[in-house]
């Protein structure tokens, strides 16, 4: 058990020492990227719920996939959002 939580501490800091080094113009394709990772997650999560006979694992298994999910569609949002600044706007007809 407290592997697990030196392993969970331990990646949440690299995780954020490297997403602060991150370059603005980069980071369109690196929510790209995390999204692909959360529905990753997302499926964890499912068989993670799916598979633990306790009461606990199942609320966690749940909840993780709720956060996932919420994660995935934020992230989706995010990128449409910034893809549709580089389209062409329609001009104006006078």
């Amino acid at each position: 058990m407290l592997e697990n939580v030196i392993v969970f501490v331990l990646a949440g800091f690299i995780g954020f020492e490297v997403i602060t080094k991150v370059p603005q113009t980069l980071h369109t394709p690196l929510m790209s990227g995390s999204n692909a990772i959360s529905g990753i997650t997302m499926v964890g999560a499912l068989v993670g719920a799916g598979m633990v006979g306790g009461t606990w694992g199942k609320w966690l298994g749940i909840a993780a996939l709720i956060v996932a999910t919420i994660n995935v569609v934020g992230g989706f949002m995010v990128t449409d959002r910034m893809l549709q600044m580089f389209k062409k706007k329609p001009a104006r007809k006078s």
